[in-house]
């Protein structure tokens, strides 16, 4: 790396401080025409009315109208544009590029000088580029290519030459504060400063120091399925939240930021990354959850448990009778296999073992479950089970409007006309009027108006019914689900090769006595939810043409091929770290196979990441001897302090550890303390014995936002979000003792950046002792 000469910085000074003053120009007259178009709306809006004719029997009025829409849709989007260029100088004004790259094209004489930031920026007369945006074709160079020979792809097809100078700066206030020439894609001195930075309680645009690895991440537009399996901190979740700002400026005219889905691990993450993309000068995407999806789709139909509390089970419930048995089936229920179970039992619902329910009405029911049955069965078999519930409900419908006219008739409803108001009466009155007008005959007022009043009760009260029907309500689907569990010889029956758990009867009675308290599993969620859509026909979302999943490694097989369907038109981007698995799945989603069968090979990439940025080099030296295949993470040279680990002999001594460390790191200037506990019983225990002594905030599944200060979280809460410092409450045998806790000690201690304490009491777990003692302190 080679800094520069002063002339050099003066120069580079004077460039910056030319196109700050170009931003303010432009922001300046842009200020004038946004206020001006914004008036032009407002007075447009107001006059609308009165500039268009309006006579309801004049041709030329549904013209007008039309085009005085056009006009003022035109004017709002002239402003939006304006407006959200203004924003994107706003942000530029104070930093207006990050990086410098000099080309000389083999056919050129004369290099040409490339700066880049996070929009582009054209001269007054818009025709020279001031600054380039990094995600333009020639923004490759910086990322891929040291000085020396370099080439990049442009629409015209591949241009190379030679790059002979790569320069990197920190502007702040439009003032140089750094500034380097350098052989390497990002010196290690602008990573430096940019990691050695407090945290935050939002997530940041890492566009000035994008690694090569992470480029090809963000620019990866070969492949159907982008898998990246990197270590913690290594920069996954950053990269592809650029690689979506990518994706919306290349695609820019055929793709929209609401066509993009992140599933994201809880609210909170959410939360955390919520200002990337706008920073960035782009909409947000879709964010949700898995387990938000499951509420919108079942909610209202079955009441079942959170991943979380499902979590807390695993962690909390080892000693409960038939923990062994709900941990089988829970690993079952999220595999293929299980999937291939449900696939054969709607094959077999075919020919047989479809359940209905009554269609009622005021207690009387309408259609018996069992003539809907028989009228089901009575279709061509050939039909998919979707395509027989359609014709059903649209028999269903037919017989509906039977049984109305019949109802009209019956007493009720002439009591519904006694009770009536002198506004129905001359509503009815007005409608025989206007029947008369069209067809010329007469009526008998007092029974004509008595056959319209009663047909508009009726068809108010059958509302419900048909709408209960079109959203195929009498097909009994809990029971149908249930079905498959009742009788554990049936599984067994229609699985090939009887691939079923031991224990499967167990899990049988354990599935069919949740159900029966109208509750559900978490494990049980997908599967009849899947069950659900291939029965009534699944509601598959074709608009959406990308697909995030973030902590990859804590979703099933059984939910990557079921969202795989759910998006059939989409492209799916899957980040994760098999290291930090921490949700018991089958044993095929612990590896990177399962996501090879999704779209095959040939559209699969896979890309890792081995390198991490988050921590210091002595706390990744700590963590990556805590995990087997450690030893290929690579901590980046940032130097800090070596884990310190404190031991206690009772839970006060353990609370007086908890309150000395959160006064160290307070007093070493740290701003985002994160306590972790292993479980929520843990975390809300800790709170309750500590918020006499700091002042801390506890984390719950249903916190929303992420912000700065002492927090207490549950480990599984904590991924994905990184903490200035961490403080493991409580690290001993008795609460990590099993290896299956090896990912989840792990996880919570990978989310310090600069400071990690390790309390516990007693005896230390097993995963520290297996560390060499140089990477810790113990007190």
């Amino acid at each position: 790396m080679m800094r520069i000469k002063y002339e050099s910085w003066v120069d580079e000074q004077e460039r910056v401080d030319r196109v700050a003053l170009e931003i303010v120009t432009q922001i300046a007259d842009l200020e004038g025409d946004v206020s001006e178009r914004k008036l032009e709306i407002v007075a447009f809006r107001r006059n609308f009315w009165e500039d268009v004719s309006v006579n309801v029997d004049d041709a030329g009025t549904y013209a007008s109208l039309k085009q005085q829409t056009e006009v003022l849709s035109e004017r709002e989007r002239t402003y939006r544009h304006a407006h959200k260029t203004m924003k994107t100088l706003m942000r530029l004004k104070h930093s207006p590029y990050f990086g410098r790259v000099d080309f000389l094209e083999d056919c050129d004489s004369e290099s040409s000088q490339v700066y880049l930031g996070i929009a582009s920026l054209f001269d007054e007369e818009g025709i020279q580029f001031l600054v380039h945006d990094w995600r333009a074709p020639i923004s490759n160079l910086y990322y891929d290519y040291s000085p020396g020979p370099a080439q990049y792809e442009a629409p015209s097809g591949v241009i190379a030459g030679e790059m002979t100078v790569k320069r990197q700066y920190m502007i702040r206030d439009a003032q140089i504060t750094s500034m380097f020439d350098t052989s390497v894609t990002i010196g290690d001195e602008l990573l430096q400063e940019v990691l050695g930075k407090q945290s935050n309680s939002q997530m940041k645009s890492i566009v000035a120091t994008i690694q090569r690895e992470q480029n090809l991440i963000i620019r990866n537009v070969s492949r159907q399925l982008l898998v990246v399996q990197g270590a913690a901190g290594s920069g996954k979740t950053s990269a592809a939240l650029q690689r979506v700002a990518y994706l919306l400026y290349r695609y820019r005219d055929t793709l929209r930021a609401d066509q993009i889905v992140l599933f994201s691990p809880n609210q909170m993450f959410n939360s955390y990354v919520s200002t990337v993309l706008p920073e960035l000068g782009e909409e947000n995407m879709e964010q949700t959850t898995f387990q938000e999806y499951l509420v919108h789709r079942l909610g209202e139909t079955m009441l079942f448990e959170d991943p979380f509390n499902q979590m807390e089970y695993t962690l909390e419930a080892v000693d409960e009778a038939g923990y062994v048995e709900r941990i089988e089936g829970i690993q079952f229920k999220a595999s293929v296999e299980f999937m291939q179970l449900i696939d054969r039992y709607i094959a077999q619902l075919g020919k047989e073992g479809m359940l209905f329910k009554d269609v009622t009405f005021r207690d009387e029911v309408l259609v018996p479950a069992e003539r809907i049955k028989e009228k089901f069965y009575a279709y061509e078999s050939t039909l998919r089970l979707p395509n027989r519930i359609a014709l059903l409900t649209e028999w269903l419908l037919q017989e509906l409007k039977i049984k109305a006219t019949e109802e009209m008739a019956k007493l009720w409803v002439e009591e519904e006309i006694e009770l009536l108001d002198k506004e129905e009466y001359m509503w009815a009155f007005k409608e025989l009027q206007k029947k008369q007008h069209f067809s010329g005959k007469t009526f008998d007022d007092d029974i004509s108006e008595r056959g319209l009043l009663a047909q508009k009760i009726v068809d108010v009260y059958f509302k419900p019914v048909r709408l209960g029907i079109k959203q195929f309500q009498y097909v009994n689907i809990p029971l149908i689900y249930r079905q498959l569990f009742d009788d554990p010889k049936l599984a067994s029956q229609i699985t090939a090769n009887n691939k079923l758990p031991n224990c499967w009867s167990e899990i049988c009675e354990s599935t069919i006595e949740q159900l029966d308290q109208s509750g559900m599993f978490y494990e049980d969620a997908t599967p009849f939810l899947y069950l659900t859509e291939c029965i009534e026909g699944f509601q598959a979302n074709n608009t959406v043409r990308h697909v995030f999943i973030d902590e990859a490694q804590d979703f099933s097989t059984f939910q990557f091929f079921f969202i795989k369907r759910l998006f059939p038109r989409s492209k799916m981007t899957v980040l994760g770290d098999w290291n930090q698995r921490i949700f018991i799945h089958d044993m095929a989603s612990a590896s990177l196979g399962t996501l090879n069968a999704l779209y095959g090979e040939k559209d699969t990439e896979i890309i890792t990441l081995t390198r991490s940025y988050r921590s210091t080099q002595q706390i990744i030296e700590f963590t990556r001897a805590l995990i087997e295949g450690g030893e290929a993470i690579e901590p980046f040279n940032r130097e800090g302090n070596i884990p310190t680990l404190k031991q206690a002999e009772d839970i006060e001594g353990l609370i007086s550890k908890v309150v000395d460390s959160v006064y160290d790191l307070q007093a070493a200037g740290h701003r985002t303390i994160a306590v972790i506990c292993k479980t929520a019983k843990e975390s809300s225990e800790t709170y309750d014995a500590l918020k006499g002594m700091v002042n801390m905030r506890l984390i719950e599944k249903e916190t929303a936002s992420f912000q700065s200060g002492i927090l207490i979280i549950p480990a599984y809460l904590a991924k994905g979000v990184e903490f200035d410092a961490v403080i493991i409450y409580d690290a001993s045998h008795m609460q990590y003792g099993r290896e299956s806790e090896r990912k989840l000690f792990y996880t919570a201690c990978t989310r310090a950046m600069h400071d990690l304490h390790v309390c516990f009491k007693g005896e230390m777990n097993p995963f520290i002792r297996s560390v060499p003692t140089q990477t810790y302190h113990l007190k």
